[in-house]
């Protein structure tokens, strides 16, 4: 009876597993066919080839060994996007290749990246190639979308950084490789345009050694340079790959061994370079030098590629080197080794280090790095899942909203369009849908007593460890850094009437984007837009009128300009005042001093003359009105930075509310900033401009009339490359001037550098502007 009992149920399991196939397999046909964009045609779902059905687990779970989060990270115009069409292609995803100059491509999907030719959102696409599962993000290279970047590396396990061979190093290459770093992430180069006149191996190479200060690990050799570049060596393998010169979409290559009879000169250099990569590897590596030095120190060719290719994996895991590949993803040569060498390399999530996860015991553990707004199914939101499993309709717990939500569906993302499925383990990337409140940096567990038990995990180990910190600090994932806004612009809508579906408008695209900040000016009444340039603040707008539908208007771009002191200076307030029958009194002294360190935010301290008891209970009350009245200076209204605040006496009386406190102390404040001596900071900006040799003359004296400072003038083939520092109020409508200046043959890229003191006379003028007195 048992027996029976127990093949009943091995049937009945069987035959709701096949159901479930079937219908989840039927949900994803249906919703391919029902989202095909711009009449590209998409091929299968992964996995699903022709009428071969894989099992569903292997589909959306894959195993974890065989996973791969992974973005592709360069400066504007490395040819990222191409690469990424190239992928796609590549691993069966799309049946037709996609051009950046056509509009066409799957991970560039907004209207404004179409027309411009540039990446503005980062795009998640989901992919296999030779049984591993690649979860990869096309980010932007302009740097007003930089947030971008460093949002999506922060959940990625490895990186592909694509450079222009022929300018090698340049400036936005040095702001994300100093993002990776940051969150230890190992990477891959690839040497993209190797088809482009002017190229140069070495040279790219040698800007990675000397600027990225990284060590370059060269797999490949490129087979001729610019017009004759065809293919590429296998250094690992001593093999030639030569793409076929005929076929247009690149798909048909051969792979070759080198042979003394056919090609001795390639050979020979082959040869050479894998002889420098062993000695490179065994350099960096312990066990592979016992290897080399043990079994074949006599002669390195006796050395398997897979041992090599095992040391190499081991050594870019470490981060102590970078492999580096070559090839065109333009002319589609290259791309299919950078996609074995991506699954070869780079790491799985179980192979990356997080402290964080031994206090969930595989409890669920996630991180919303990103989140969109769709019209249809309201705000979709991006989660990297580092242990436990999600699955539809489950209820989720935010540590940073400290709320409860539900996730409706889940989703696997292919740029835009999106593919239901039944749940999502450790390791993984997918969008979630029906979480109202989760933004941009949230940590998400299954349930509060999960987190509290976290918690109290996490807070023994630090006890071990004598370490201490706060709970709410061990249990949140690292977010990211928001960068301070450098420009501002007021923005009305058509009429009153509207007010409110801006509102609504800019709070969805602030949720969407955290460098975009929205106030309120208190004298105007006006909404003011806070971002990170001039293109910044473009699309915004643009996309206000095309997915809102809203006609906004701008008015003119401001520069965010900071304040500080110079000296310091004391002050005294008193706040007395009577509301029903209720006395509140307060009075304050305090000093202002100019700060020793640079800090944004004020340095507040207490003097020894000030109760504790006191301060106890009114301390967040006396902090709030420190920042309140740090946020707008005497001089322009802007904030003021790099200021020490001493509260010297604080006598409060009994049922004083903190509302009072707060007032008191922040006009207390205010007084001893506007008697201490003031100065302007504006912010300065690294300047970076690619100018052809003839026109170099015009574009340095129109930098000197800029009160632009040149560090350096380097060559790169016939062009010059300007380094320099630049005022940001200087280079308002800049890229017309150059573009003019150049015939339209240069290119600059600026990155916010610091805040500096203005000069008396340029600081007058300013003053004088804003008054109306000029």
């Amino acid at each position: 009876m048992l027996t029976n009992l127990r093949i009943f149920a091995v049937n009945h399991q069987k035959m709701y597993s096949l159901y479930i196939n079937n219908m989840c397999c039927c949900k994803i046909r249906t919703s391919l066919k029902s989202s095909k964009p711009d009449g590209r045609n998409y091929s299968s779902l992964p996995g699903l080839t022709g009428n071969d059905i894989k099992s569903l687990h292997s589909i959306i779970n894959p195993p974890i060994a065989k996973t791969r989060n992974i973005g592709i990270m360069a400066h504007i115009d490395a040819g990222k996007t191409t690469t990424t069409e190239r992928i796609l292609y590549y691993s069966g995803y799309t049946r037709s290749l996609g051009d950046v100059d056509d509009g066409d491509t799957v991970t560039d999907f907004m209207a404004q990246e179409r027309e411009r030719g540039i990446t503005i959102q980062s795009a998640a696409v989901t992919f296999d190639w030779k049984g591993y599962r690649v979860n990869l993000i096309d980010t932007p290279g302009h740097v007003d979308f930089t947030l971008e970047v460093e949002r999506c590396l922060r959940v990625l396990d490895g990186a592909v950084a694509v450079f222009d061979a022929s300018a090698g190093v340049e400036a936005q290459t040095l702001t994300v490789w100093r993002q990776a770093d940051k969150y230890k992430i190992p990477r891959i180069c690839f040497l993209n345009k190797m088809d482009k006149t002017g190229v140069s191996f070495k040279y790219a190479v040698e800007s990675i050694r000397e600027k990225l200060k990284a060590k370059p690990l060269l797999l490949q050799l490129p087979i001729g340079e610019a017009k004759t570049f065809k293919g590429v060596v296998d250094v690992v393998n001593k093999e030639k790959l030569l793409w076929n010169s005929n076929s247009d979409n690149g798909k048909d290559f051969e792979r070759k061994p080198l042979l003394e009879i056919s090609d001795p000169e390639l050979l020979k250099e082959t040869v050479e370079a894998r002889s420098a990569l062993i000695e490179q590897v065994a350099d960096l590596d312990d066990e592979f030098a016992d290897l080399v030095l043990g079994e074949f120190s006599e002669n390195f060719d006796l050395l398997p590629a897979e041992k090599l290719q095992i040391a190499i994996r081991r050594v870019t895991l470490a981060q102590a080197a970078v492999p580096v590949l070559c090839g065109s993803a333009l002319k589609n040569k290259g791309v299919q080794p950078l996609l074995d060498a991506i699954t070869m390399y780079l790491p799985s999530p179980e192979e990356r280090n997080y402290d964080f996860l031994q206090w969930y015991k595989g409890d669920l553990c996630a991180l919303a790095f990103k989140v969109l707004h769709d019209k249809q199914r309201g705000p979709l939101v991006f989660i990297r899942i580092y242990s436990g499993m999600v699955k539809p309709q489950s209820a989720i717990y935010n540590i940073n909203g400290n709320c409860t939500e539900r996730v409706s569906r889940l989703l696997l993302p292919f740029a835009d369009q999106h593919i239901e499925i039944p749940s999502l383990t450790a390791g993984n990337i997918a969008l979630t849908v029906g979480l109202k409140q989760t933004a941009t940096g949230d940590t998400l567990v299954s349930s509060k007593s999960n987190a509290l038990a976290a918690a109290r995990r996490a807070e023994r180990e630090g006890e071990k460890q004598q370490r201490r910190s706060s709970e709410a600090e061990r249990l949140l994932l690292a977010g990211v850094e928001i960068p301070e806004p450098v420009f501002f612009c007021t923005i009305e809508p058509p009429s009153g009437s509207k007010q409110p579906d801006l509102d609504h408008a800019l709070k969805c695209l602030q949720r969407e984007d955290p460098s975009l900040k929205v106030k309120l000016d208190p004298d105007t009444g006006q909404t003011v837009l806070c971002g990170m340039g001039e293109l910044h603040i473009e699309i915004i707008h643009d996309r206000i009128k095309r997915e809102y539908g809203l006609e906004t208007f701008l008015g003119p771009l401001q520069v965010a300009y900071r304040e500080t002191i110079l000296n310091s200076a004391h002050a005294t307030d008193t706040l007395d005042k009577t509301l029903g029958d209720r006395q509140h009194l307060v009075s304050v002294e305090l000093e202002a001093r100019p700060g020793e360190t640079p800090s944004v935010t004020p340095v507040i301290e207490y003097a020894d003359s000030v109760s504790r008891d006191l301060l106890k209970d009114s301390q967040e009350a006396v902090e709030n009105g420190i920042h309140s009245a740090c946020l707008q200076g005497p001089l322009l209204g802007s904030p003021v930075q790099d200021v020490r605040i001493t509260l010297h006496s604080l006598v409060i009386h009994p049922g004083t509310s903190a509302t009072m406190i707060s007032a008191c102390v922040s006009r207390c404040v205010q007084k001893a900033l506007k008697k201490a001596d003031k100065q302007v900071l504006e912010p300065l900006m690294n300047l970076e401009i690619i100018v052809p040799r003839d026109y170099l003359s015009p574009v340095l004296a129109d930098l000197a009339q800029r009160r632009g400072n040149i560090q350096e003038i380097q060559t790169r083939q016939d062009n010059r490359v300007v380094i320099g520092f630049v005022p940001l109020a200087e280079i308002m409508g800049y890229s017309t001037v150059l573009r003019t200046l150049t015939s339209g043959s240069a290119t600059f890229a600026l990155e916010l550098s610091t805040y500096h003191a203005m000069n008396p006379q340029d600081q007058n003028t300013l003053l004088n502007q804003r008054s109306g007195t000029t």
